[in-house]
């Protein structure tokens, strides 16, 4: 059913995206027959809604991996700086967060790790819409922010990182084994706010899963089997998403593809100090910008990822 919703929501954008066309040509025609510059600028207005809507829909057209149209996990963890780097973390996920508000998209968190002074150190969401991972899946790497930091009495510029993590949810994978010995399983308390329950249960859950060294844990749910579930899921959709890395290793070994797309790789810098610069690493995007990127208007970088990845 989602798949048939997709290929709806396609034809009717294309359906929408001709009527517009439609409407331009015929103020075109009007203003010529009636002599008036009205129509004229009402059909230029109009073209600027066409234009937008095309580039929208081209883009959406490069979605087409095989998970681009699933929901995702994404995790974002401080890097090596202390409060800083937590501060840092907390703007990222204040900034996905107002990307996937402006979307409509649903956000639940599914673990939450506050910083020890200041902001946070680890967040899990799941972000459910059309095509979030084919989307967000260019977020997925360690972003860089250089500032004069709030935290520094002394005014100094500083250099903070986090990493940003992006898996699609595998619902159910029957290509993906999970072989319950190489599990070890441990229940914790949760550090979230949630009254008595959260305080005084260890209700939260984290899989370790031994082959790999994957980690992964939930504390969301009042329930501990809820979390185990939506920790295994997690698990699931982490080791898929280790599936997609060795395929793009193969990938890129036969076309002697360069680009590095793996984990740890510093994906994008956000400049405030001594000038305002946002730039993609990967695909030269920038901007100077910064105050609209923080709100969530990341797009452009989003849409010069997926053509870049498809040059």
């Amino acid at each position: 059913m989602k798949e048939l919703k997709s290929y709806k929501d396609k034809i009717e954008s294309f359906e929408a995206l001709m009527s517009v066309y439609d409407d331009i040509y015929t103020l075109i025609e009007m203003s010529k027959e009636e002599e008036d510059e009205e129509f004229l600028i009402e059909g230029k207005q109009l073209k600027e809604d066409f234009l937008n809507e095309f580039e929208a829909i081209k883009i959406r057209t490069l979605l087409d991996g095989e998970y681009d149209s699933y929901d995702v996990y994404l995790t974002l963890h401080a890097g090596q700086g202390g409060t800083e780097a937590c501060d840092w973390t907390s703007m990222l996920l204040r900034m996905y967060t107002k990307w996937a508000d402006k979307r409509g998209f649903k956000i639940e968190t599914l673990d939450y790790l506050d910083g020890e002074e200041a902001g946070v150190k680890s967040v899990t969401l799941q972000i459910s819409g059309d095509n979030v991972y084919g989307y967000l899946k260019s977020e997925r790497g360690v972003h860089r922010l250089v500032r004069v930091s709030p935290f520094d009495s002394s005014g100094r510029r500083h250099t903070s990182f986090a990493s940003c993590d992006v898996m699609p949810v595998i619902e159910d994978d029957n290509e993906v084994e999970i072989n319950p010995d190489d599990l070890r399983i441990d229940t914790y308390r949760s550090s979230g706010a949630g009254g008595q329950h959260v305080n005084k249960t260890s209700s939260a859950i984290r899989i370790t899963h031994i082959p790999t060294g994957i980690v992964v844990q939930c504390q969301d749910e009042r329930s501990q089997f809820s979390n185990k579930d939506r920790a295994m899921g997690m698990l699931r959709s982490k080791l898929t998403q280790l599936k997609i890395e060795e395929n793009m290793k193969k990938l890129a070994e036969i076309r002697g593809d360069v680009k590095e797309i793996g984990w740890g790789s510093q994906i994008r810098s956000y400049v405030f100090m001594p000038y305002n610069l946002v730039k993609d690493n990967r695909t030269g995007e920038e901007t100077a910008n910064v105050g609209a990127v923080m709100d969530g208007d990341i797009d452009r970088f989003i849409n010069a990822y997926l053509a870049w990845i498809h040059s």
